[in-house]
């Protein structure tokens, strides 16, 4: 079988709400047909997490970790529907790892929904010059690929979670709704750094 593209997963993650490992294992499951990966994950309750992401989410905790003795700080708000989630263990361990990849990881919004257009437009523009005087086709690909790469390192659900680089945090957030059967968001952050210039303040907001 052909290897599975990024189309095909895109696609199944837009019906599923599912998490872009998670499709990406299930079509390969399928034999890279939709339908069956669709079932896969039905299956598997991942794609359940799609509905849940529909309703509000009002409780959680406000966290905070202090790294590197002192010289980097995290402030996270994280959201869920009840307060009984919100003082559930794996609801708390969860926070917990947010707040140290953080961090560790440096992203600067939550989501690609908060990243300033005139930054994205900046990003192609460098994309393009660095290959000018290829076919246009040619450098939107290029340029598509480096905004890509882009949210995938500044982005906090785009990144790669440090304890598993095979998942996103995005793919953790909704694997950790279908675990607790709530809504969860990843509402805002703050990120200090000891001597920082405060014009590349990081401070983003819901996703």
């Amino acid at each position: 079988m052909s290897e599975i593209s990024p189309q095909l997963v895109k696609e199944l993650r837009e019906k599923t709400n599912a998490g872009m490992m998670d499709c990406k294992r299930a079509l390969t499951e399928a034999g890279g047909d939709l339908s069956k990966a669709e079932d896969v994950l039905r299956k598997k309750g991942i794609a359940n997490a799609g509905k849940k992401s529909t309703r509000t989410a009002k409780e959680g905790v406000v966290a905070s970790y202090i790294h590197l003795q002192g010289k980097v700080g995290v402030l996270v708000e994280i959201n869920c529907e009840t307060d009984f989630v919100a003082r559930n263990e794996g609801f708390r361990e969860f926070v917990k790892d947010i707040t140290l990849h953080i961090a560790a990881s440096q992203p600067q919004w939550v989501s690609r929904e908060q990243v300033p257009a005139e930054v994205i437009a900046k990003e192609r523009e460098i994309a393009k010059a660095q290959v000018a005087g290829k076919p246009e086709n040619i450098l939107e690909k290029i340029a598509d690929g480096k905004v890509e790469k882009f949210y995938s390192t500044s982005c906090l659900v785009d990144q790669a979670f440090i304890k598993n680089p095979d998942q996103t945090i995005g793919d953790l957030v909704k694997s950790k709704m279908t675990e607790l059967g709530e809504n969860i968001i990843i509402r805002r952050f703050t990120r200090y750094v000891v001597g920082e210039d405060l014009g590349g303040d990081s401070a983003s907001a819901a996703e």
